[in-house]
């Protein structure tokens, strides 16, 4: 398929983030077109843009004439439909791991914490901000301590989650820890998830997909 690739996006959003990362270590041609999740009530629940992703969230994905949500399921599609280089590797085992790796952040950690839910912790619920800090910290601590019981029974020696190149895992992994960075959460606990985020900020594809970097940052 050469139909080009449109990325509905927004610089701070952990899950745009993982599919700028994976379309730049597949160093594929894609534009941007941001939807800003704050200003003018949230952009994301306009009409034309809830026309086009039900859930009102980003990453949104064209291809052509095609739709996708949901970024693991955007970052499998890139993955199968531009196979190299694999985010996944090939051994299944290893496979499974890193899907493993993937879901402690994007199905058990960051969906407590992304922004719809913090606004609602400090609006209708009406959570004081120390208290809402307190609860996202507790959630990133359960899910890095388990990423990095992870990362060593898997018996992580390289750069990345898996090995030397990186994954669908470090796709999912560094957003999560610029989040955590940004929170003011305490990272000295986790010593094979601060050498993969060193080891990150070394390499281009995600240099270029880090939100400071964005045409929309501080928008």
């Amino acid at each position: 398929m050469s139909e080009q690739l449109l990325l509905y996006d927004y610089w701070r959003s952990s899950a745009a983030y993982r599919v700028r990362i994976a379309l730049n270590l597949k160093d594929l041609d894609y534009q941007q077109r941001s939807i800003h999740l704050v200003r003018a009530g949230g952009e994301q629940r306009q009409a034309t843009y809830a026309a086009l992703n039900p859930q009102q969230l980003v990453p949104t994905l064209l291809h052509g004439e095609l739709v996708l949500t949901q970024s693991l399921a955007i970052i499998e599609y890139l993955d199968e439909t531009f196979p190299h280089p694999p985010l996944l590797p090939a051994e299944p085992i290893a496979r499974a791991q890193c899907r493993a790796l993937a879901q402690v952040i994007a199905c058990d950690t960051h969906p407590v914490n992304n922004l719809r839910v913090l606004q609602y912790l400090s609006g209708p619920l009406e959570i004081d901000e120390q208290p809402k800090m307190d609860w996202y910290r507790h959630w990133v601590e359960l899910g890095f301590n388990a990423f990095e019981a992870l990362l060593s029974r898997y018996g992580r020696t390289r750069e990345f989650c898996l090995g030397t190149q990186p994954t669908l895992a470090d796709c999912c992994l560094i957003p999560q820890v610029y989040n955590a960075q940004r929170f003011a959460c305490d990272l000295t606990p986790y010593p094979l998830i601060r050498q993969i985020a060193e080891a990150s900020q070394q390499h281009q594809a995600f240099t270029r997909a880090y939100p400071d970097n964005q045409p929309d940052a501080n928008i």
